[in-house]
């Protein structure tokens, strides 16, 4: 439902065609510095890339001041995944400032024009069957590694509404999304209970109590 009614709205004749490098002051790659399994502030992964949002398993960590200082993370920074296996690169995620973090260098941060693009806006696309079709035709692949560097990232086609469209538009997608999730849960409720009464029924039938 959420990825049809994107489609939709992205694909409305309303809006002026950009390319991500119009919206945007410029692209950044994140540290190649050594990371650890403990230390005072994360480094997010290609891994840590999850759904659109940042999964906060799995993490690795550095003390370097000068690392923290040059690549922390701003309130919704979006981060584009250039390196990974052909089915999962160019997934995206926006930060929401849960804690400090840093992040590595398979991953690219855009750096967004705020008066121009909205982060979320740029997350939803990102993650829109459009975006990733494109990602496919500018790709370039070796062996089970696939890679969009930042030269090819600027060129993506977008959409532009103005700022203030965007958000109306982020507004309805976040409605969608938390909709789908609720009806999901419940279906999923659903699920589980059958499949405990299907195993009763069986318990039942087996010892002879039907």
């Amino acid at each position: 439902i959420l990825e049809s009614h994107l489609e939709s709205v992205l694909r409305s004749k309303k809006w002026k065609w950009k390319t991500l490098g119009e919206l945007c002051e410029g692209v950044e790659y994140g540290t190649s510095a050594k990371s650890a399994r403990e230390g005072r502030v994360p480094v997010l992964r290609m891994g840590n890339i999850q759904d659109g949002q940042i999964d906060w398993g799995s993490l690795v960590y550095t003390v370097d001041k000068d690392e923290i200082a040059k690549y922390l993370l701003k309130h919704n920074d979006v981060l584009f995944n250039r390196t990974n296996s052909p089915e999962l690169v160019g997934k995206a995620a926006i930060y929401k400032s849960e804690m400090p973090a840093i992040f590595a260098g398979y991953l690219i941060r855009i750096r967004r024009n705020e008066d121009l693009l909205d982060g979320d806006f740029l997350n939803y696309f990102l993650n829109s069957q459009i975006a990733l079709d494109y990602g496919k035709t500018v790709v370039i692949s070796s062996v089970n590694q696939a890679n969009i560097n930042g030269t090819k990232l600027k060129g993506y086609p977008i959409p532009a509404p103005s700022l203030q469209d965007q958000k109306i538009i982020v507004k309805k997608l976040d409605d969608i999304r938390d909709e789908t999730q609720r009806l999901e849960g419940i279906v999923q409720q659903k699920l589980t209970a059958l499949d405990e009464l299907k195993k009763s029924l069986l318990h039942r039938a087996f010892n002879g109590d039907l």
